[in-house]
C-alpha cells in the first residue's frame, strides 16, 4: 500500500485522537492497567491535539494518508522539550508521538510517517533527536532500532492508570 504524508490540520483532529486512543490501546495493553487504556476516549484528546495541530514551526504533525484519503498513521514533531533531551552540541528535535491505527499496523504507514519526520526535523535545522518509549513495548523498539535509532540508557519513571513503568530514550543524528 503506498501512504502519502502531508502537514495536518485542524479538521484533521478527530482522526488523530482516533488513532491517538487506539494506538494507546494496541501499544501499551499489558503495560499499563486495561482499566486505564479501555477509560480512554478520543474527545479526552481533542484540545491538546488541536493545539499541536495549529502550532507554530518547529512544532508539526505529520499524516500518512492512502490514496482513499484514509489517515493510517501520525508523528508529532518538535523542538526537545526537556533540557536534558537535548544533545550538548547539537540542536535537538524530538518525536513527542508517533502511532499507527492497529488496523494498518505493518502497512508501512507508521514507516512513511516516521521517514517524513525524519527529513522534517532536519529541514527544520536539527542535527540531533529524541524520542521516548516504554521499555516494555518491544515492539516499537524494534521499529526504531531497524530505522537507526539507538537506546542511550536514559530512563524515566512513571505511573498511569495505577501502573508503574519505565520509558526509555532514543537518539540519532540527523543529515
Amino acid at each position: 500500500m503506498a501512504w502519502k504524508v502531508r502537514k495536518g490540520a485542524l479538521d484533521d483532529a478527530s482522526r488523530v485522537a482516533e488513532i491517538n486512543v487506539e494506538g494507546w490501546r494496541g501499544a501499551y495493553r499489558g503495560i499499563l492497567a486495561d482499566e486505564y487504556l479501555d477509560a480512554m476516549r478520543p474527545g479526552d484528546r481533542l484540545e491538546r491535539i488541536e493545539l499541536r495541530l495549529t502550532a507554530p514551526p518547529p512544532d508539526t504533525m505529520l499524516l500518512a494518508e492512502d490514496e482513499s484519503r484514509f489517515v493510517g498513521a501520525y508523528a508529532g514533531l518538535t523542538a526537545a522539550r526537556d533540557a536534558g533531551d537535548e544533545h550538548p552540541h547539537l540542536p535537538t528535535g524530538e518525536f513527542a508521538a508517533l502511532y499507527a491505527d492497529p488496523a494498518v499496523q505493518g502497512a508501512g504507514a507508521g514507516s512513511s510517517v516516521h521517514q517524513a519526520g525524519v527529513e522534517y526535523l532536519a529541514e527544520q535545522g536539527f542535527k540531533h533527536a529524541v524520542l521516548w518509549v516504554f521499555e516494555r513495548n518491544t515492539r516499537s523498539r524494534k521499529f526504531y532500532e531497524a530505522r537507526g535509532w539507538e537506546c542511550d540508557e536514559v530512563v524515566k519513571e512513571g505511573v498511569l492508570g495505577g501502573a508503574a513503568f519505565t520509558e526509555i530514550r532514543y537518539s540519532r543524528g540527523l543529515s
